[in-house]
């Protein structure tokens, strides 16, 4: 059973031609693009992106990518990307669901992890506090213990 997350933001994209295989379906490799530019917008809502990471003393890599292929996305597509923030004190973990902006249909199930790196290349086992505090930030109170999902915004590409 997939986490529920806390905070989402949608994106959307407009898959570009050179994206597509000579059938006109999205090569697999570039939905991880697609993820990236969620995540991004993501950070930015959450008012923690990787500029800020970077200038707080972090790195942050993927150590770990899944995704699940439903359904091919093709050329001139509008696709919605929602990213949903699941875990933050240890790692940071995003479940992505990639949809037909149009009907709504999903493409792609996806979900990525990333963990705090000091500029030293030392990986750490908690979140920085830096970046648990710009989380938290964005939480009512009691939905850091609950439940529920709070959209904080919207992006397009």
């Amino acid at each position: 059973m997939r986490a529920k997350g806390v905070l989402r933001t949608d994106t959307e994209i407009l898959v570009p031609f050179f994206d597509v295989d000579s059938m006109d379906v999205v090569w697999h490799g570039h939905y991880v693009k697609y993820l990236e530019v969620a995540r991004c917008a993501l950070l930015d809502a959450i008012g923690h992106n990787y500029t800020q990471m970077k200038a707080a003393g972090w790195v942050w890599p993927v150590i770990d990518v899944q995704l699940r292929y439903v359904g091919p996305a093709r050329f001139g597509q509008r696709l919605v990307v929602s990213a949903e923030l699941v875990e933050w004190r240890n790692r940071l973990k995003v479940h992505y669901l990639i949809r037909d902006a149009v009907s709504g249909e999903r493409l792609t199930r996806a979900s990525t992890i990333q963990v705090a790196v000091n500029l030293e290349g030392e990986m750490q086992l908690v979140s920085p506090q830096v970046f648990i505090d710009a989380v938290e930030r964005h939480l009512p109170v009691q939905v850091a213990s609950s439940d529920s999902l709070i959209h904080i915004g919207s992006t397009s590409a």
